[in-house]
């Protein structure tokens, strides 16, 4: 009986000895395979596992513990690098999400300078526009004239208060009038400016870089220029200047020739004698003389009378007896209306009511002065 208990001992100790002859090594595979795949921390542990196994010598021990360490160093290394990884990617987010931030602030920032700014053009402008009203408001209140400079010439627009006249052959023609000078015509004008005196060739070089004129002078009027040429003049002109300029009207004309309101009832403009307002044939010399030399009409408007002749806005058209306001000419025609005479033309073509007429491309002696309307 006792021999057969100690066998059953000698058999389990056996069993048990078996097994952990099994132990070290399986482990140790183990354990390889974790550290293999990267996965230190379980490596370390079943390297721990190993160093407990019962049939472990102590250079396996020591061995198993090495490898212990090394992979708990990993482990660290790796979770270090982790946190590392974590740490620049959450402060790459930082930074990003700071520039996106600064980003949207100089955007917004924009936004209100660009706001800003177009507030401070508008109040400007506001101003600007208020400046000219107020201005236009005051000058039509006083009738004061209008010095205007461009290219580094200037100009002066006169003040004609409007009113009303009779237009055509009026007693003080006397048998000098032509049959298209009648009927004479009651006519209504509102205000205007007109220019004091014909564009000079200055002005004309000033806006259209070159000079069409055969007699040559800065002070002279400009001439040989078409009706055609005097439209794009004034087109640059109001670009230049941001008014709106034009031709005056044949009405507006004569008007300003006469006098305006403060009218004598002069044959020529400003005077019954010609010589003292006007170059004409009979004193010019056969050449155009510099404006503003003879003596102003009443509104103190020069050289309406001679010089050169003065494009008007209208169709060339035949008269009519009713009454008018602002009339502007027949709505359509084959040749433009001159007025005022010329350098080379008898005394009787420069009378403020002599109609002459031209096709608007012809270039002769002509020339033109503007009228603006507030």
């Amino acid at each position: 009986m006792m021999r057969i208990k100690f066998f059953i001992i000698v058999l389990l100790l056996a069993m048990c000895g078996g097994d952990m002859a099994q132990c070290y090594q399986p482990t140790m595979n183990a354990a390889r395979q974790e550290e293999r795949g990267g996965n230190y921390l379980r490596a370390a542990q079943l390297y721990l596992e190993a160093q407990n196994c019962y049939e472990a010598t102590a250079q396996q021990k020591t061995a198993a513990k090495k490898k212990e360490a090394e992979c708990r160093q990993r482990a660290q290394a790796a979770e270090q690098h982790q946190r590392d990884e974590e740490s620049r990617k959450a402060e790459a987010d930082r930074q990003a999400a700071e520039a996106a931030r600064q980003a949207e602030i100089r955007r917004q920032q924009q936004k209100e300078e660009e706001l800003r700014k177009r507030e401070e053009q508008l109040r400007k402008r506001e101003e600007e526009v208020r400046r000219l009203e107020q201005a236009a408001a005051e000058r039509k209140r006083k009738k004061e004239n209008l010095t205007l400079t461009v290219g580094g010439v200037s100009f002066k627009m006169v003040w004609v208060e409007g009113g009303t006249f009779t237009m055509g052959c009026t007693p003080e023609q006397g048998d000098d009038y032509w049959s298209d000078e009648s009927p004479a015509h009651s006519v209504t004008l509102d205000g205007y400016y007109i220019g004091e005196t014909e564009v000079t060739q200055a002005l004309w070089t000033a806006v259209m870089g070159s000079n069409p004129s055969y007699h040559k002078g800065n002070n002279l009027p400009v001439e040989r220029v078409s009706w055609v040429d005097a439209q794009d003049f004034i087109k640059k002109l109001n670009q230049l200047t941001g008014r709106t300029f034009s031709l005056p009207t044949e009405a507006e004309w004569e008007y300003a020739a006469r006098g305006g309101s403060k009218s004598c009832g002069y044959k020529y403009a400003g005077s019954d004698d010609i010589d003292a307002v006007a170059w004409y044939y009979g004193n010019s010399g056969s050449s155009t003389h510099p404006v503003a030399q003879k003596a102003a009409n009443e509104l103190g408007l020069y050289d309406m009378s001679g010089n050169v002749w003065e494009w008007c806005s209208d169709w060339y058209g035949g008269y009519s007896s009713g009454t008018q306001r602002n009339p502007t000419g027949p709505g359509s025609g084959t040749d433009r209306v001159l007025r005022g005479g010329s350098w080379f033309n008898y005394a009787g073509y420069c009378r403020v009511s002599y109609r002459y007429r031209s096709n608007p491309a012809n270039r002769g002696y002509f020339g033109f002065r503007m009228v603006f309307r507030p």
